[in-house]
């Protein structure tokens, strides 16, 4: 299931509603569908999620048989008619660094990390107030960077509790998967630090859909790829991961609970703007375009914050 989270664009109601993708050009409403056939599903993914398996299954058979003309009157829109936002608030984003080998090569060139692969995952976090959706914008404050980045990643949403999980089991944790743009000023960096250049609010771009991790059968062989205004920045695979999602499972639930919902962002592979000769920096004005493949694309402007 390809399950969004979105707004009709002819209401004024501000309270997003839970759909699942009918074909390519559909969304309907899984309350509302759940309730014409005599039962009841949450209104909200983070809702879904934590209800488990039963509720996961319910909506998968609802929408197995079920076309846009037999859907009740109301629950099904075309995906033109609405707006798209965030799929959920996650509880915890935990980011990882250096990821990729060409990446961690690049970063250290022009970021100063070390030259070494490293032989653990990086890990960092980012405030869930860092999370804006599909067409929402990135802010771009001059006062604090000149430096602003982008950075194309799979991200791993949790379904269920993980703690102290080994890499044999982590595939059971996983609900599904998205596309997050962990956004970078570069230039603030504190010490080492990474939560202020990476959890501004809007560095977390996410979206447009979270994909049930049945219909992505290998997670580990997807292509990634960035635009900036058309121009393509980045293009690599998942394949190309220095720690593959069991290992990060593992490694964060070694000491971190993880609870439904939450989300781990990959990593980044190489072709970021600080990698490039000359470096380049997004501005106001600049559209990014992140897409994962099987999942879709995640477009957002870049905006004057101030």
């Amino acid at each position: 299931m390809h399950l969004l989270t979105y707004c009709p664009n002819d209401t004024d109601e501000p309270a997003p509603r839970l759909g699942a993708r009918l074909g390519d050009e559909h969304v309907v409403d899984l309350a509302a569908l759940a309730a014409a056939a005599g039962t009841d599903l949450p209104g909200d993914l983070l809702s879904l999620i934590q209800a488990g398996r039963p509720a996961l299954e319910t909506a998968r058979a609802l929408l197995a048989d079920t076309t846009a003309a037999a859907c009740p009157p109301g629950a099904v829109r075309p995906l033109s008619e609405v707006s798209l936002r965030a799929p959920l608030r996650p509880g915890k984003i935990i980011g990882v660094g250096l990821n990729y080998v060409e990446h961690v090569a690049e970063s250290h060139r022009t970021l100063d990390t070390e030259r070494e692969l490293p032989d653990r995952p990086v890990l960092f976090c980012k405030p869930s107030t860092a999370v804006t959706g599909p067409g929402q914008p990135i802010l771009h404050n001059a006062d604090l960077t000149k430096q602003l980045d982008w950075e194309c990643e799979l991200a791993v949403v949790i379904g269920r509790t993980a703690s102290r999980v080994s890499e044999a089991d982590a595939w059971r944790y996983v609900f599904g998967y998205s596309v997050m743009n962990d956004v970078s000023a570069r230039d603030q960096r504190r010490s080492g630090q990474w939560f202020f250049s990476k959890g501004q609010d809007s560095y977390a771009p996410f979206g447009p859909a979270v994909v049930t991790a049945d219909e992505i059968p290998d997670p580990q062989d997807l292509r990634l790829s960035l635009r900036v205004n058309g121009e393509t920045k980045q293009d690599s695979s998942t394949r190309h991961m220095l720690f593959a999602i069991p290992r990060l499972i593992a490694d964060i639930t070694s000491g971190v609970t993880l609870e439904p919902g939450d989300v781990i962002s990959t990593g980044s592979p190489s072709g970021v703007g600080a990698g490039l000769v000359p470096p380049q920096f997004l501005q106001p004005g600049d559209l990014v375009e992140a897409t994962v493949e099987r999942i879709g694309t995640l477009a957002n402007p870049v905006v004057d914050a101030r």
